[in-house]
């Protein structure tokens, strides 16, 4: 009769044991995700005080970096390259600033970007990018925006001493 209860005790311990095992199982995989994402909040964080560190000291407010439009890149590649790793492209807005100074007659937007297209074939906005860059030239005053019927055209806003003449 001892061995009986012996055995029941036994297969007790083995049941708590895998018990316990599954549970820690289960915490391990739970501590894995956290750190994970713990991880890429670093890695952004990590993005956000260099480009804090980038623009320290600059007058102006500082203008948001160009982000590629075509595909997202992996947060693998984008720590390993660095900002400090990539070649400086210039920023959208000073390229669509420069494509405008190319013509005497407002433009659209997709005129626009086709240009850029043409002219820069790396880089790849959409038209909403175009279009969004663009007004937000027109807040600064660096382009002036004409309503034409249904459309809205852009082009380079002339500098104050071209004004007074």
């Amino acid at each position: 009769m001892t061995s009986q209860p012996a055995a029941t005790l036994g297969s007790r311990y083995v049941e708590q044991a895998v018990s316990d095992l599954e549970r820690n199982r289960q915490i391990q995989l739970q501590l894995a995700e956290q750190i994970t994402m713990l991880k890429e909040e670093e890695a952004l964080l990590q993005d956000i005080l260099q480009l804090a560190e980038r623009y320290d000291g600059l007058s102006d407010p500082p203008k948001l970096p160009e982000q590629p439009q075509d595909s997202p890149v992996p947060r693998s590649t984008r720590r390993a390259a660095g900002v400090k790793g990539k070649s400086r492209q210039p920023l959208l807005g000073d390229v669509l600033l420069a494509l405008l100074a190319g013509h005497d007659e407002p433009r659209q937007a997709k005129e626009v970007r086709k240009e850029l297209l043409q002219k820069h074939p790396d880089r790849n906005p959409t038209p909403q990018v175009v279009r969004n860059t663009l007004e937000s030239l027109v807040a600064k005053g660096h382009v002036k925006r004409h309503r034409e019927h249904h459309s809205v055209k852009y082009a380079l806003a002339k500098a104050p001493e071209d004004q007074r003449q």
